[in-house]
């Protein structure tokens, strides 16, 4: 790895990806993302991270702190070599002045999505067992973000979105998964229909997640291979998603047929989860 690259102009063009963070969030990045927090840096380069980092950007007295990071005989084992992205070092107000927001931590970094992944591609091929996360309609980042965390928390094998469901890649939605968005695999289908046709390709069991489900969550016998289907709140799922699946429910105090669906989804994947975890 390179020396660090000391910037001190806010408008050197360097510094142009990182640009207006909150306005690009909105808008797009062009096959870019943004992550920030030593967490998530950490595993932008880990081993399992599917993405690459196009370059760093650091607060200077974070960098003698990370500098083993990214130094190839270093203490970390998957950190970055030698030929890994530029190191930029800038002022806190350099790097507020050009995200547009005071940056608290001091450490951004810019990641490139690569190839988007076909959704067949993520599923483990049968009779292997397989545990698939799929969210249909959520459009909270930082639901879709605590979804991400349970399933890298759960070892789940993949998460699927529809075409609706939110962009994990969002600044904010990987900070609240602990950067679980960049090693978590995920693709998009076009539907929750779409996502059922491809549990029926794969021999998955579609469980749909419902406070009106017919079988309830501690009694049921974790199936080997299963697509878990979660909507957003309020609406719930689709009917048409619904009445091809096993609506399974979550027991609650009478009166009181709520939760959040991020927690929802952890107490889910938890039972699903059955001898990945080391129980029975």
């Amino acid at each position: 790895m390179p020396e660090p690259i000391l910037l001190d102009d806010p408008d050197d063009p360097r510094l142009a990806p990182y640009r207006a963070m909150r306005e690009r969030d909105l808008v797009g990045r062009q096959g870019r993302f943004i992550v920030e927090g030593e967490v998530t840096l950490r595993l932008l380069f880990s081993e399992g991270a599917r993405f690459r980092a196009e370059s760093v950007l650091l607060a200077p007295e974070r960098w003698p702190g990370l500098a083993p990071f990214f130094q190839e005989d270093g203490p970390q084992e998957d950190g970055p070599q030698e030929d890994g992205p530029p190191v930029y070092l800038a002022g806190r107000d350099v790097m507020s002045a050009v995200t547009g927001f005071p940056v608290h931590r001091g450490v951004l970094a810019v990641g490139l999505r690569g190839p988007e992944p076909q959704p067949d591609a993520l599923i483990p091929p049968a009779p292997a067992p397989a545990l698939v996360l799929g969210l249909v309609g959520l459009t909270n980042h930082d639901n879709v973000g605590g979804l991400f965390r349970n399933a890298a928390a759960f070892g789940a094998d993949a998460v699927l979105l529809d075409a609706a469901t939110c962009d994990p890649l969002y600044r904010k939605a990987i900070r609240v998964s602990a950067g679980a968005a960049l090693t978590v695999p995920f693709a998009r289908a076009a539907s929750g229909i779409a996502l059922l046709d491809l549990a029926e390709r794969h021999a998955l069991i579609p469980l749909a997640l419902t406070p009106g489900g017919g079988e309830a969550l501690e009694t049921l016998e974790p199936p080997p291979r299963a697509l878990l289907l979660l909507g957003t709140e309020g609406p719930g799922l689709p009917e048409a998603v619904m009445d091809r699946a096993r609506r399974v429910r979550i027991a609650m105090a009478p009166g009181f047929d709520s939760l959040n669906v991020a927690t929802s989804g952890a107490i889910a994947l938890h039972r699903l989860a059955g001898e990945r975890l080391g129980r029975a």
